[in-house]
């Protein structure tokens, strides 16, 4: 069954006479529109490509079964009064929307332009993207290996001296040349103290010896993402190393032996908590280790804590779990104090920001060290209570 014709038989059962659809992921998914900046509206009877001038002709031969909407000059830049053209054209009472895109501001200001009452939804299509058909399964799996590929020629660029920004250049344009889809996604490279950073950014930071260099990457494929971490040593790996390395690699394991369809997302976590429930490790486990991929990097089925979800067959998954909440480097108080010194002395106007360990039995020293900006995540995350943990933090 086609996306489009699940969508009308949701409709018919909630009793929706329409479904206005913003997510671009959503709008590709039913469509098969490639671009950007559109929108669908869907009744019981037709279906709407609403767009501007920059993509009608593009939408004219991908989308040919939809009636072409000009909403920036046929209805003043208003969504509201196009749409309401849509649902008067059709006699629509009822709009399903998605609840969790459209802002509140959207709303109201397309509500005042409807008749029609605009019902809220969540994850509708979301739910039928979680699994994939044939043809997905073959775009997923063909940049998967395009993202291999290119890891097996960006480790001979790791090297003490380069820097993560230059990596995740390399990176990206290794899997453009391997086939990859020109227009890329934000990929991960971060090195050392900072390879804990659940989403890292790279920055001119060198690599040096001994680093770990965790690359959390992928490319897209035809609109198809595809989503790995890897992590390698720079040169010889110390005894700390491969302990995390081969815990990290017994959790990947145990997770990919337990996932299976009519499963639940929390019961493939709990196996990937095997491998360090009698370790140091434990409280610093992420608690959400993987989820779907497609048209966008997250997507349905999640597996994580709390992730009551039923894993069904032909969904797609990442399976990424790892250990974060680095200890505070004792090295930080000096070099705060040393920045701030050097701010003053050249009567430079900045803040100073300090990342990584932070909790709330050092946060006091780091303040008054000179760090305006406190950036804490296992810390909070990892508490029995995030609002009293913040509380103490901000007290700093």
């Amino acid at each position: 069954m086609d996306r489009l014709t699940q969508l009308r038989e949701y409709m018919e059962k909630e009793r929706l006479d329409a479904f206005y659809i913003a997510k671009p992921a959503n709008v590709r998914c039913i469509s098969g529109f490639t671009g950007e900046d559109s929108f669908l509206f869907i009744t019981k009877a037709n279906q709407y490509f609403i767009t501007d001038a920059r993509y009608t002709e593009q939408a004219s031969y991908e989308c040919p079964d939809y009636e072409l909407v000009n909403w920036r000059i046929n209805f003043g830049y208003s969504m509201g009064k196009a749409v309401a053209y849509c649902a008067d054209k059709d006699g629509v009472k009822t709009i399903g929307f998605e609840q969790d895109h459209l802002t509140f501001e959207k709303w109201n200001s397309m509500q005042a332009e409807l008749s029609a009452e605009m019902v809220p939804t969540l994850n509708v299509i979301e739910g039928f993207r979680a699994i994939k058909t044939p043809e997905e399964i073959k775009n997923l799996t063909v940049a998967c290996d395009i993202a291999s590929r290119a890891f097996e020629k960006i480790i001979k660029d790791i090297r003490p001296g380069v820097t993560e920004k230059e990596i995740a250049s390399r990176l990206a344009h290794y899997m453009v040349m391997e086939g990859a889809d020109t227009k890329p996604y934000g990929g991960i490279v971060i090195s050392g103290a900072k390879s804990s950073l659940l989403h890292g950014i790279p920055d001119s930071k060198p690599i040096e010896y001994g680093d770990f260099v965790l690359m959390d990457y992928g490319c897209q494929y035809k609109g198809y993402l595809s989503d790995m971490t890897r992590t390698v040593v720079v040169g010889k790996a110390d005894a700390k190393q491969r302990e995390v390395y081969d815990l990290c690699r017994r959790m990947t394991e145990d997770t990919e032996a337990s996932v299976r369809a009519g499963v639940t997302g929390t019961s493939c976590y709990e196996a990937s908590l095997e491998a360090i429930k009698d370790t140091e490790y434990l409280p610093y486990n992420y608690t959400g280790i993987g989820h779907g991929v497609g048209l966008f990097v997250h997507e349905l089925p999640n597996i994580g804590l709390n992730c009551e979800n039923i894993l069904q067959e032909n969904s797609i998954m990442t399976v990424e779990p790892g250990e974060g909440g680095q200890k505070l480097i004792p090295e930080t108080i000096a070099k705060i104090e040393e920045v701030k010194t050097f701010r003053e002395q050249n009567n430079l106007d900045f803040e100073i920001e300090a990342d990584g360990g932070i909790n709330v039995e050092n946060a006091t020293e780091l303040v008054e060290a000179g760090a305006e900006i406190l950036v804490s995540g296992s810390a909070i995350i990892n508490s029995k209570d995030y609002k009293e943990t913040i509380r103490n933090l901000k007290m700093a």
